[in-house]
């Protein structure tokens, strides 16, 4: 064996190096592809799909027949069935976001979350990934219903529909994002129902959904003064009447507070964005179960 044989054999083998993606096409990636499995998952529960459509428009369907003679809307609706429409929407919007949003949990217990938060990107493409693929599902689900309002004639088509499909679309990503905040720091699918039956339903019932917001003209008692300043402080009160207000024309009434509705796309963008920054920054905790 010569110079030159020894001389290749002692030397280190040099590999060659291979330029590693850049962090936005990695988190690009992540984001994309937690987006899909939400909707894989999504489409392989056929129950799923049924619940978060059916329940809202069985409850469309009961409240407005069972309610009609009691209903006293003003200027707002002629029926309850008319008022509970938006309603109706914005409940098939938070219950698809519920839904979506408690398989964070999931994926924590089976411990496909550990492999995500190992991957090279940042903590706040889970938050993204959760909101792309939840929202999504709950806007297709929301205009579905819009579809059907539109055929049976409760809604009439017009220049505001393509609107009122935008405007689902922002308070989809807000809902969507605040379930994200209340899922993160939950260890069990209970927890999460008991918060949601505390905090979010709460939310729906108390946006003008289910009744309208009595105006304040002076001299109203303690009980009736606070509801009035709860409905109008939620920012899901603005959702529904954005949502209200492009879905027909509704004439001013006093005797009911309802804001503009370009102060209802405005807050509701607002909250949009809040829910999703606050997301990107509780996923950033950590929490019991996940790797150090």
């Amino acid at each position: 064996m010569n110079a030159i044989d020894l001389a290749t054999k002692s030397s280190p083998t040099i590999l060659p190096v291979v330029p590693s993606k850049p962090i936005e096409s990695v988190a690009t990636q992540v984001i994309w592809m937690l987006a899909h499995r939400e909707w894989v998952r999504f489409f392989r529960q056929p129950f799923r799909v049924i619940a978060a459509l059916g329940q809202p428009i069985l409850f469309w369907i009961l409240f407005g027949t069972g309610m009609h003679s009691a209903f006293r809307g003003g200027g707002q609706a002629s029926d309850f069935m008319t008022y509970f429409l938006p309603g109706t929407t914005a409940m098939i919007l938070l219950f698809t976001a519920i839904f979506a949003t408690i398989s964070i949990i999931e994926d924590r217990r089976e411990g496909f979350l550990q492999s995500v938060l190992v991957a090279p990107s940042p903590r706040w493409t889970i938050a993204m990934g959760k909101i792309l693929g939840g929202s999504a599902i709950a806007w297709v689900q929301a205009s579905l219903f819009v579809a059907i309002a539109i055929a049976s004639g409760m809604i009439s088509p017009g220049p505001q529909t393509i609107a009122l499909v935008g405007f689902m679309l922002v308070a989809a990503i807000a809902m969507t994002s605040l379930g994200v905040c209340f899922a993160w720091p939950m260890d069990s699918t209970q927890g999460f129902h008991a918060l949601m039956n505390m905090v979010l339903m709460p939310m729906w019932l108390l946006s003008g959904s289910f009744f309208p917001i009595p105006a304040l003209s002076g001299g109203e008692p303690t009980g009736q003064f606070a509801m009035h300043w709860i409905m109008r402080c939620n920012p899901m009160t603005y959702a529904v009447s954005g949502m209200r207000q492009l879905m027909s024309s509704v004439a001013s009434d006093d005797q009911f507070w309802m804001p503009s509705l370009t102060t209802s796309v405005l807050v509701t963008i607002a909250f949009a964005i809040v829910t999703s920054v606050a997301a990107s920054i509780v996923v950033r905790r950590n929490q019991s179960g996940e790797l150090q």
